[in-house]
């Protein structure tokens, strides 16, 4: 696995993640799954190798984190 191409792909999806945060809000439902669509898309690409798959299970996870700050803001 190219790793440096892998992780352009995580700088790309996190500034997708920004944009579709912007587009939809984080406590709209269209929001998370784009975010699980996105994700598993990208697992996908990279044939479910065990980096990738714990790299977006963390990137979702601190998704979720955001928001749970913002939540209790």
């Amino acid at each position: 696995m190219d790793y440096k191409v892998f992780y352009e792909d995580v700088v790309d999806w996190i500034n997708q993640a920004n944009q579709a945060a912007a587009r939809f809000g984080m406590s709209n439902s269209e929001f998370w799954q784009w975010v699980a669509e996105s994700s598993g898309a990208l697992c996908l690409k990279y044939q479910d190798n065990r980096l990738v798959v714990k790299q977006m299970a963390m990137m979702v996870e601190w998704l979720e984190e955001v928001y749970e700050s913002r939540q209790t803001a």
